[in-house]
């Protein structure tokens, strides 16, 4: 197929559905999953979905980074070298079109994959990270981001929290929501009877008088362990903190109570790092 160019008029086409309106979040949040699809932005992040098995569906750039990506596209199959489309435009129109500018290089229509069971994901897994209704896709991103650099087998995201494959998730983690195993566990906070069952001592990050403190988990770490971090506002719902085997807050100083979840998501994920 070969490499098409925009124009203004074409951005009313059928073709480039997936793309428009992408700073709508409500709106994508519903239409990409239900079309089976999911954004890539910028050149490493493609690289790195590509990378870890991802197809993508079609391409998105300013005809300045086409000999960037000619490698890829040529690895890929798309525009000149295969049937996946590849659409140019000047910077104006993409902005046009996405809602946003767009500097970093390129977007990729993926496609999304099917989510695993709960039970397949963390097969082999000695830790794993549950995030619990967190809103904020920038934080997602950037607890996957942890994750990923801090050895954590796998990551668990609740029916309601923010979607780990959403444009800014995907760009905050630098790709790494695609090398670190995850799904939703669905439901919960019954799933974490799920987890129990496969093995896993349940550890929610909470403030609590009875709580351990992080070093104390830390010094006589379960064998399976799963962190559970909750959203932004209100953290943890109680129902969860009365499932969980054991509540954890991380000390703190200065009459500081608590920390942004992204922030609180790498301090665990490293006091409680396996060591060889």
């Amino acid at each position: 197929m070969p490499v098409l160019t925009l124009t203004a008029a074409d951005l009313d086409s059928d073709r480039l559905a997936d793309y428009t309106r992408l700073t709508d979040v409500a709106l994508r949040r519903r239409l990409e999953p239900e079309r089976g699809l999911f954004m890539a932005e910028s050149s490493t992040v493609i690289r790195r979905a590509v990378a870890a098995g991802y197809r993508p569906r079609s391409f998105l750039m300013a005809p300045r980074w086409l000999a960037d990506l000619e490698d890829l596209l040529a690895e890929v199959g798309a525009g000149e070298h295969g049937d996946i489309p590849v659409y140019l435009a000047e910077e104006s129109v993409l902005e046009t079109l996405t809602g946003f500018h767009l500097h970093r290089g390129a977007l990729a229509a993926m496609q999304r994959p099917e989510l695993a069971p709960v039970a397949q994901v963390v097969a082999g897994a000695r830790r794993v990270a549950v995030l619990e209704d967190i809103v904020d896709h920038t934080n997602v991103g950037a607890a996957f981001r942890s994750a990923a650099a801090l050895g954590v087998d796998a990551v668990l995201v609740t029916p309601r929290c923010a979607d780990p494959l959403y444009r800014r998730s995907v760009r905050v983690s630098m790709g790494t929501v695609f090398q670190v195993p995850w799904t939703r566990i669905d439901p919960w906070p019954r799933g974490a009877g799920e987890l129990r069952d496969l093995g896993f001592t349940v550890a929610a990050l909470a403030l609590s008088a009875e709580a351990l403190s992080l070093d104390q988990l830390a010094a006589d770490a379960p064998e399976r362990l799963a962190l559970v971090l909750g959203t932004e506002g209100d953290g943890l719902s109680r129902a969860t903190v009365a499932a969980a085997d054991a509540v954890v807050q991380i000390p703190m100083a200065g009459g500081v109570d608590s920390l942004n979840v992204a922030a609180a998501a790498a301090v665990a994920f490293w006091a409680t790092r396996t060591r060889s």
